[in-house]
């Protein structure tokens, strides 16, 4: 079977993942935004034959978790070490195939945190400025900009936050909020004036402003994205980087190393981390200087010009050949210009584009010294920017908002345990908030598992392992191939090139559609050919055509379906007569911290046996035994049991 023309070599791609705040576990809107379309990408990128890396770890840093610490009778640590393992759990059982899922409270972490920073301010983009803080009158207790609620100065909307309205998206001040109140105790705060060093953003207005529009003109951002992200530079003001704050990462620099209660912004510190993890898995893999590879471009093209000449050399492998024909369907980097670049995707909800758009390029633009003030590359050498920020729209709940206060919520974890964790991801593919907020609902999750996955896909697969094995046991050799036979076998094909360029654009909706799309026609496929009927000595060898046909487009139809629904890919690869596991797993880890040797948590995977994006020829004489089903048919009664459980949280 030939494989589909080459368009790329392979690429550095980076899969920077947006890090989930240890508050609790992660509820399904959660991950609709950050976590399945990450993974989705990230493994279809694997099996396109590109060298992937998925960071990010949890968010442990800030005000919020000396809160909720407190109330929970615990230290800040003891209750971002809690909630760091259940969020580990919760997306392993997922399946959410990160290279290294990591904390912010590593002692690596603080480091690299703290060299950016010197980067920074010796290049001139942190100042020191005098302005105002919020504190609490009845506590004395410093207030966090998240902590004040107020009405929006901009847009009027009556519950903007201090740091940045949600409605409007634009950044604020607290001061800057009409009738401020604090969300803690509904007191009006008092401003004091407080000393803290501001990112000059307006130094770095013009870089950023370059590299939006040379985004713009790729025109592979979202719309609502690229746009959102030019109109917040029209304001661009100093954006504070320090705290008063005692939990939090050091200000490294002498007079403020030691003040008890001045940290680095949790905002600072949660991006770096996207830095800090990708240095921690290549020390941790024992190569120190491995990330380079996903963060210099220099170094990129360098290796992958290597490894082109290697593939050259080593045409006679067959492993090397198969990942060079799962390249060839990419349309990543489509012209020379481009080839052996560095691709750096960020995944997130919309409430966080701000961050991803504005402060963390505005961040790598001051380190490698690009903005007016000029200014040295740092020690972590020229650090690519964002190729693309991923940022999906919100998820609600049978119509109303996620709120895990009023219990008006679905953990990851129940859904999992009660349902498997494919039919969710299926569910956050087909009808997820990718281009406009959507709403999660039971009776769509269930009639999506049941007319889609299991009538769809499961009925495909099953009565094609069940005919195989009823009338031969094993996958029977063709005979001749039939119009018919040969138009099933081109569409399936075909579906490789479609499919994958759209998960590469990350418009998993659309790449789904079309996947279930070629199902169906495997389906009328059947209705067409009616091998149930085939049942005369004279049409044995009509028989085994048509059966041979259809396991063949059920094996690469599950290879497409495999980035969507890794798990049922591998009960799938084993019904049709597959040995070992087809899709790599991600697995949680106990390790020590490599610098001061506190135990944590960790997420990691093996995952250089992905499979390839391309059509696997199968092979007459596999056996197939009688199928177990790969997907479970919901009773619609799951619906009233669900609405009332919620209901009896709420």
């Amino acid at each position: 079977m030939s494989a589909p023309p080459r368009l790329a070599r392979m690429t550095k791609v980076l899969s920077a993942v947006a890090w989930p705040y240890a508050n609790g576990p992660r509820h399904i809107g959660h991950v609709a935004g950050f976590g399945v379309p990450s993974d989705v990408y990230s493994r279809y990128m694997r099996m396109a034959g590109h060298d992937v890396l998925m960071v990010s770890g949890t968010d442990e840093h800030g005000t919020p978790i000396v809160i909720m610490a407190e109330k929970a009778g615990k230290t800040p640590q003891e209750f971002a070490d809690e909630n760091a393992s259940i969020i580990v759990d919760d997306l392993v059982g997922l399946g959410l195939s990160y290279d290294l899922f990591t904390r912010t409270t590593t002692a690596n972490h603080y480091d690299v945190v703290q060299k950016l920073f010197l980067a920074l301010y010796e290049n001139g983009y942190m100042v020191e400025q005098t302005t105002s803080g919020a504190i609490s009158p009845s506590t004395g207790r410093t207030l966090p900009d998240r902590y004040i609620e107020g009405t929006c100065p901009i847009c009027k909307y009556p519950e903007a936050r201090g740091d940045q309205c949600d409605n409007c998206g634009n950044q604020l001040d607290p001061t800057d909020l009409i009738d401020p109140k604090s969300k803690i105790n509904g007191e009006t705060p008092e401003f004091i004036e407080t000393q803290h060093f501001f990112l000059d953003l307006p130094a770095l207005a013009d870089a950023l402003a370059a590299w939006l529009d040379g985004r713009e003109a790729e025109g592979s951002w979202r719309p609502n994205v690229i746009k959102f992200s030019q109109n917040i530079l029209k304001e661009i003001r100093p954006r504070a980087m320090t705290r008063d704050i005692d939990w939090g990462i050091p200000v490294p620099l002498d007079g403020w190393r030691d003040l008890p209660t001045k940290r680095l912004y949790v905002w600072f510190d949660a991006v770096v981390g996207y830095l800090s993890a990708s240095i921690e898995w290549a020390r941790r893999l024992g190569e120190p200087d491995k990330w380079r590879e996903w963060w210099n471009a220099d170094v990129a093209r360098q290796l992958v010009d290597q490894t082109a000449a290697a593939s050259e050399a080593s045409t006679g492998d067959a492993t090397s050949a198969a990942r060079s024909g799962a390249q060839k369907t990419s349309e990543v980097l489509r012209d020379d210009r481009d080839e052996g670049a560095i691709i750096s995707k960020y995944f997130m909800g919309k409430d966080n584009i701000t961050f991803h758009s504005q402060i963390w390029p505005a961040e790598l633009l001051g380190a490698n010294g690009e903005g007016s003030k000029g200014g040295s590359v740092s020690e972590f050498g020229r650090l690519e920017l964002p190729s693309e920020v991923v940022s999906s729209e919100f998820m609600t709940m049978e119509g109303k908002q996620f709120s895990t206060s009023r219990g008006h919520v679905i953990y990851v974890k129940d859904v999992v345990e009660r349902y498997g964790p494919d039919p969710l991801r299926y569910f956050i593919c087909a009808a997820g908030p990718e281009a406009q907020d959507a709403d999660f609902t039971w009776a769509e999750f269930v009639q999506r598992n049941n007319s889609e996955l299991v009538a769809g896909w499961g009925n495909l697969v099953n009565r094609t392992a069940n005919m195989i094995h009823k009338n031969f046991g094993e996958i029977p050799s063709p005979g001749e191939l039939e119009d018919v036979d040969r138009a099933v076998l081109e569409q399936v094909r075909g579906g490789f090139a479609t499919v994958g360029s759209l998960i590469e654009r990350n418009r998993l909706k659309a790449a789904l559609t079309e996947t279930m799309r070629l199902v169906g026609e495997a389906n009328r496929y059947v209705t067409v050919t009616e091998p149930f009927k085939l049942k005369g000595d004279d049409q044995r060898e009509r028989l085994a055509t048509v059966l041979h046909t259809l396991a063949q487009c059920v094996v690469d139809l599950n290879t497409m379906m495999a980035p969507f629904v890794p798990f049922s890919a591998n009960l799938v690869h084993e019904v049709m007569g597959g040995e070992g596991e087809f899709m790599p797993m991600p697995v949680a880890k106990e390790v020590t911290d490599l610098d001061d040797g506190r135990p944590y948590r960790i997420i990691t995977g093996e995952y250089s046996n992905t499979p390839c994006w391309q059509p696997r020829d199968i092979t007459p004489g596999t056996p197939v035994a009688k199928p177990k089903p790969a997907f479970k048919k919901f009773d619609p009664s799951v619906v009233d049991e669900e609405l009332e459980r919620m209901n009896a949280s709420a």
